[in-house]
């Protein structure tokens, strides 16, 4: 039993994410208006796509921000990288859980509303080379 333990441990931390990444869930924001934001970063270097964040006026772009930033520190602190050589080599948005209201109708109906919650994960890789492959 032990040794099965063993080798899941070892088959999990292989699969584990050796990039530097950072995750925000449960954001009161719909993962449609956020995704808008992570196509304008996408595969941007750090400081641009800070540069365009603080001019977006969209309103996922501040968790977006944050969730960068954040990814960016886990990389300086965990595992010693230099903020200049990093950018987004990934960032999505999923859904998170949706928080149910009722629009009161004619007739004592009810509608219900959906307000969505976001998922925001922002993965960081480091540039290569010119000559690199």
């Amino acid at each position: 039993m032990a040794g099965n333990m063993k080798k899941k441990a070892e088959r999990v931390a292989e699969k584990r994410e050796k990039r530097p990444y950072a995750v925000a869930k449960y954001i009161r924001i719909s993962p449609y208006k956020v995704r808008t934001v992570l196509a304008l970063i996408r595969g941007r270097d750090v400081r641009e796509a800070e540069a365009i964040l603080d001019n977006c006026v969209n309103g996922g772009a501040v968790p977006t921000k944050k969730v960068l930033m954040s990814a960016v520190a886990n990389a300086e602190h965990n595992l010693g990288m230099d903020r200049g050589d990093l950018y987004v080599a990934e960032c999505y948005a999923n859904g998170g859980s949706s928080l149910k209201r009722m629009q009161p109708v004619s007739k004592g109906r009810g509608h219900a509303i959906l307000k969505r919650t976001s998922h925001i994960t922002v993965i960081l890789d480091v540039k290569k080379a010119e000559g690199e492959i």
